[in-house]
């Protein structure tokens, strides 16, 4: 086994203890501001959704006065707890980031954690910000190392170690316990790719935030002097020989060394749908301003293996039964982007999703594999969408790069709205204003429950 395999462990403990907020560029301080923005938004969208209803009433078994805020109200529960049911919070709805590589990943699942441990540790908005930005180097250079999906793991595997890693740093670990932090963060928590297949259940938006709760578990376990198994990736029942096969890990490319943060590669979401849907939901809203939906005979989508793979290679995504299954559904996303002229929250509302006109009318798309657009992948994600008439006629358009990729990002402007859309007045408007603001100015905070305490809802 080459020795830079086994010194995995060692070196990202070195990176985590050595990472320093002086380190973090400006552009890299700024987008971790962006992706709390965008994370509190997505949290205040799912506020009253089922699983985060049911998850709050089971975390106030456990008060804990100095603990950490379930978001939205003004109980304390043990940090661990509160990374789960606000990850939930965060991840629910679909419409938090994404980063593609190897492994796809959704990195704000991180945040959490992060936030859940600045409370309880009563630390400051550096600290946070460089949690924040090392909790996506990690999972992101992960992903770019060998994938879990394809030999049947789910992505959230890297979830855990991340968000041990983040939570790690934030208690101040030395180098050896946060050694044994990532074995712990590994060791018991391999997790089934069955979560996102056929049709979906509401563990699919919860799965991540499970993972971040483990990760702050497993570092806690660490700092309180819990030993974790050795040789964890090399090993004979290690990661390697068991999940993924050998990769590399050089933290010398990390961001902070010679390499630049990952944050900045991921990607912010413009639609509430899975990342693959997002240029197939922009190339339909385009064609749409040129055809009228009972004219429609015939819709051809080709895309990348990828995307055909995650949202359309099962018959359950054209015909999804829950919004779980309907926002992991290229053609479901597609059909109701032509017929709604938009793809938002109630695109996904059970009433909608269940509509018999809509529905059969996903028998009108194909979708297909286009070689030329997997070899795009993950660099771009390109879809192609053919709309043919019933008069003849035929319309067609193609996005690479849809609305909130660093190519094509959202402004700071256009994520404040999304962030007051997604409140729909559950926050006063003066409150969001002072959220807003506060995270703008993050570095300068003192105390993140000045913060916190404005999500009253």
């Amino acid at each position: 086994m080459d020795k830079t395999n086994i010194k995995i462990s060692k070196d990202i403990a070195e990176y985590v203890f050595s990472l320093e907020f002086k380190q973090l560029p400006d552009s890299v301080i700024h987008e971790a501001k962006r992706r709390l923005v965008d994370s509190f938004g997505c949290a205040l969208g799912a506020f009253n959704c089922e699983p985060s209803k049911i998850t709050r009433k089971i975390a106030k078994r456990a008060e804990c006065d100095k603990g950490s805020t379930l978001l939205g109200t003004n109980y304390k529960t043990t940090p661990e707890l509160a990374t789960f049911v606000n990850g939930i919070l965060f991840r629910y709805l679909d419409y938090n980031d994404t980063y593609l590589s190897k492994e796809p990943a959704h990195p704000s699942d991180n945040i959490p954690a992060v936030l859940a441990l600045a409370e309880s540790e009563n630390l400051d908005g550096k600290e946070i910000i460089t949690a924040i930005a090392l909790g996506y180097e990690i999972q992101c250079r992960f992903c770019d190392a060998a994938s879990l999906r394809a030999m049947g793991w789910d992505h959230v595997g890297y979830v855990s170690i991340a968000s041990t890693l983040a939570a790690s740093k934030l208690m101040h670990l030395d180098q050896e316990r946060i050694e044994h932090a990532i074995s712990l963060s590994i060791t018991p928590n391999v997790t089934l790719r069955q979560t996102r297949v056929g049709e979906l259940s509401m563990w699919k938006g919860c799965a991540a935030a499970n993972a971040a709760r483990n990760g702050v578990f497993a570092a806690i376990l660490a700092r309180e002097g819990i030993t974790g198994p050795s040789n964890i990736f090399d090993g004979e029942k290690g990661l390697f020989n068991q999940v993924t096969g050998p990769f590399l890990i050089d933290t010398n490319d990390f961001g902070g060394k010679s390499g630049h943060f990952k944050i900045l590669d991921s990607y912010i979401k413009y639609y509430p749908s899975e990342y693959h849907s997002q240029a197939g939901v922009e190339a339909a809203l385009e064609l749409r301003k040129m055809v009228k939906i009972n004219e429609i005979e015939e819709i051809n989508i080709e895309t990348y293996d990828a995307c055909v793979d995650i949202i359309a290679g099962e018959e359950e995504k054209w015909s999804p039964e829950t919004r779980e299954t309907a926002d992991h559904s290229l053609p479901y996303c597609v059909a109701v982007a032509l017929f709604d002229g938009r793809v938002g929250l109630e695109q996904f509302a059970e009433d909608r999703i269940k509509d018999k006109d809509l529905l059969k009318f996903l028998n009108k798309i194909k979708v297909k594999r286009n070689v030329d657009h997997s070899k795009q992948y993950p660099e771009a994600f390109p879809c192609f969408i053919e709309i043919k008439c019933t008069s003849g006629k035929c319309f067609s358009t193609t996005v690479t790069y849809p609305k909130g990729h660093p190519k094509n990002p959202l402004t700071d402007k256009e994520l404040e709205e999304k962030f007051k859309i997604l409140n729909n007045g559950s926050i006063k408007s003066n409150k969001t204003t002072k959220i807003i603001d506060a995270i703008w100015n993050l570095e300068d905070l003192k105390n993140i429950e000045d913060l916190l305490s404005l999500f009253k809802i």
